[in-house]
């Protein structure tokens, strides 16, 4: 289970380097799943790994110029605020014990495996809509909404906080409908996002008394690292719109999984 776990870990590198985002909403699943991590733990970890990952994949993109660094502060400093505030004071106050529901117990752990699950379902569904192919002309300046992408940014680290995605399908259709930018240049922008609040988001759990494995989550982002830097090899090479509907598909099946597992068995 330990090797299926590293294996997969790679594919979640894989599809950051592929589409720029949906391979970290993966990563807690494995941890929980695969490799017997608590969920809340779990989604420390998640924050570590999709952090390093994406800040490897970043500044491959930056090297190749295809990231907004104007953006990258605008979008992320109330991302990186929202996030960190939440993994250091938000979720330390909520209760183990939160309802019962028809003789079912929700518990911390089950409510975020809950609120992962519901994330996973608005992740296919981003990601099988079909590309909006008029925000792809890439000589048009671009145009900033401030209050919009503001408050998308603080919507999107208050829910990385919570559940340890790196919130790349929000960011990236943040930046394609509000600043019109065109999607190479969304990807890459929001890797740079995703690294910055995903790492400060981690640190803020580091001030808990969470025992931190760090052999495990050392190998997991190793594996993770690896491979982006194989899926941004072959991005160049493959289809990354129809790979992103077949992922979409993917994860939709895997959040109705989560969601099932914790209210029935």
């Amino acid at each position: 289970m330990e090797i299926l776990g590293y294996i997969l870990a790679a594919l979640v590198g894989i599809s950051l380097g592929l589409i720029g985002s949906g391979g970290s909403i993966l990563t807690v699943p494995i941890l929980v799943y695969i490799m017997g991590v608590e969920p809340v733990l779990a989604t420390a970890y998640s924050l570590f790994i999709v952090g390093s990952t994406a800040l490897v994949g970043g500044i491959q993109a930056a090297i190749q110029k295809k990231v907004d660094f104007k953006t990258v502060v605008i979008f992320g400093l109330p991302s990186i605020i929202a996030v960190y505030a939440t993994r250091a004071w938000l979720l330390p106050i909520i209760p183990h014990h939160l309802f019962s529901f028809n003789a079912i117990q929700i518990t911390k752990p089950i409510a975020l495996m809950l609120l992962f699950a519901i994330v996973m379902l608005m992740v296919s569904f981003s990601m099988t809509r079909p590309a909006q192919n008029k925000y792809k002309d890439e000589s048009k300046a671009l145009v900033y909404h401030y209050p919009l992408i503001l408050l998308e940014g603080t919507v999107v680290g208050i829910l990385t906080g919570l559940v340890g995605a790196g919130g790349g399908f929000l960011i990236i259709p943040a930046l394609v409908l509000l600043a019109k930018m065109p999607m190479k240049l969304a990807v890459g922008t929001s890797l740079l996002i995703i690294a910055a609040k995903s790492l400060i988001g981690f640190i803020g759990d580091l001030q808990g008394t969470q025992l931190i494995d760090w052999s495990l989550l050392g190998k997991f982002t190793l594996f993770a690292v690896a491979g982006i830097l194989v899926g941004i090899l072959l991005q160049k090479k493959m289809a990354g719109e129809q790979l992103k509907i077949i992922f979409g598909w993917f994860v939709l099946i895997m959040g109705i999984y989560i969601i099932l597992k914790e209210l029935f068995f």
